[in-house]
């Protein structure tokens, strides 16, 4: 998977113009599975942008930052 390092932080390449939380998730290899997704969520384990998101279908778009613990990720352009 190509990635660029900016700031320390990876950026997770995507195709189209937005994608969905729970699938950004599983290609920044952030889960394991679809299946981990919705309990993370749940407990309040995911910030975009450094706020909470519950949502898995909430639309991420370039430059957006995901965390997970104490791993981030920035949406880019493939």
């Amino acid at each position: 998977m190509p990635a660029c390092h900016s700031a320390g932080m990876e950026e997770i390449p995507i195709r189209d113009a937005s994608i969905r939380l729970g699938q950004f998730l599983k290609l920044a290899d952030m889960v394991d599975s679809g299946a981990d997704v919705k309990p993370l969520l749940a407990d309040g384990a995911v910030t975009v942008n450094g706020e909470v998101e519950t949502r898995r279908g909430r639309q991420l778009v370039l430059g957006d930052v995901v965390t997970l613990a104490d791993t981030t990720r920035r949406v880019g352009v493939s």
